[in-house]
């Protein structure tokens, strides 16, 4: 019973007892250089990592971007289907204007003269036939080239599969033109008109920059050395500095990013506000498999002949689709963004204590003494006489 009544009387006493910092003053090179020095690792980081480099004192806004653009340049084929062609940009950019991208022919598989009519399917494991029976009259597969009419026809001397009405004679692409018939857009140019705005700080600004005028425009091509600020493109170029081929990639087609970064810092000069160039390759290379490789599709060109009667151009046009990716962060000063992160950066100063604290208390030569020194408990009954120590606690002790 008697231990259970101190038991009782200790855990009532802990409800009330109160603690009170006491500072202890150590006179120690070792201990004060590890405290100053851990100091002068906080306010580094202040200074360079919070301040300098992430700039968080700033409050910062998103870009808000509009995009269009223009590609001139002009190519001649000469082909048995379409003779001698000129093509302009009215024919190999499609569609004329798109969001953000454009997309340039460089290469097509033509079906001229398709009609409306009948025709043998092309031989595959659910069109080869015997007789009549092995077709279904209405039936479409979807991976097929029309709809079935229920007669077995010959597709040549030893084949036969299923008739079906179609756009007749159908398109052979088992063969691609290479090399790629718009080889010459390799030196085509893209002028690419980019407006954008941080609405939080109320600025504007356009990539054709204050000091460019119509003259420079006429001549200018994008050099990164020569010519950073022209925002006037040369197709082979970009693909070169993405590390890409464009005669390799003109036959199949493909994908490219132009980026533009307009990371501004707005508590500088407006003239440092402009945009930054990158260009990279954005669909798959051609892989061990080569399914699917590049980047294709087909458009159709409508006509009347002589009998009324429609026919139709069928093109499978390959490409490189180019879409223009702008992306961007501005930052201004801010108090209230500099007293809220910076004040919070600066509370890990309260961690110096507890390491010099861990240091004292554990390596030092008198860490008995130190520990005796640290917590004091003192008695009801007792002015200030030192009973026993609690374990460790922090340095320089607050």
């Amino acid at each position: 019973m008697a231990c259970k009544k101190d038991y009782g009387k200790k855990c009532v006493n802990c409800l009330f007892d109160y603690e009170t910092p006491v500072m202890l003053v150590i006179s120690s090179k070792r201990v004060g250089a590890v405290f100053r020095l851990i100091q002068m690792l906080i306010i580094a980081y202040i200074v360079v990592y919070e301040c300098w480099l992430q700039q968080t004192y700033q409050d910062t806004d998103s870009v808000v971007s509009s995009v269009s653009t223009k590609v001139k340049g002009t190519a001649v084929t000469n082909t048995s289907v379409l003779g001698v062609h000129v093509w302009d940009v009215a024919e190999y950019v499609i569609p004329p204007q798109g969001e953000n991208s454009f997309f340039v022919l460089t290469n097509m598989i033509v079906t001229p003269a398709q009609m409306q009519s009948r025709c043998p399917e092309v031989p595959g494991p659910t069109t080869v036939c015997l007789s009549d029976s092995d077709c279904r009259s209405g039936y479409s597969n979807v991976r097929g080239s029309g709809v079935q009419t229920g007669l077995c026809v010959n597709y040549s001397t030893s084949v036969k599969t299923c008739e079906v009405l179609s756009w007749c004679p159908f398109e052979n692409d088992t063969e691609i033109p290479e090399p790629a018939l718009l080889e010459a857009a390799e030196d085509f140019t893209v002028l690419i008109k980019n407006s954008i705005q941080y609405p939080k700080f109320k600025f504007r600004k356009q990539n054709i920059l204050p000091h460019i005028n119509s003259t420079y425009l006429m001549n200018c091509t994008f050099n990164r050395k020569t010519d950073p600020d022209c925002p006037i493109f040369r197709m082979g170029d970009m693909l070169a500095e993405a590390g890409e081929d464009f005669r390799n990639m003109a036959v199949k087609g493909g994908a490219m990013g132009i980026f533009v970064d307009w990371t501004c810092d707005l508590d500088m000069k407006e003239q440092l506000c402009v945009p930054k160039y990158t260009f990279s390759r954005l669909d798959k290379k051609k892989s061990k498999n080569n399914a699917a490789h590049g980047y294709n599709f087909r458009y159709a060109k409508y006509f009347k002949n002589s009998e009324n009667t429609e026919t139709r151009t069928l093109v499978k046009a390959y490409g490189i689709r180019f879409d223009v990716i702008v992306f961007g962060k501005a930052g201004k000063f801010s108090a209230v963004q500099a007293i809220v992160h910076i004040g919070a950066t600066l509370s890990f100063l309260s961690l110096v204590n507890a390491v010099c604290d861990w240091f004292v208390l554990n390596f030092m030569e008198k860490k008995e003494f130190y520990k005796k020194e640290k917590f004091i408990i003192l008695d009801k009954t007792e002015d200030s006489e030192e009973l026993h120590s609690i374990g460790s606690t922090s340095y320089g002790t607050q």
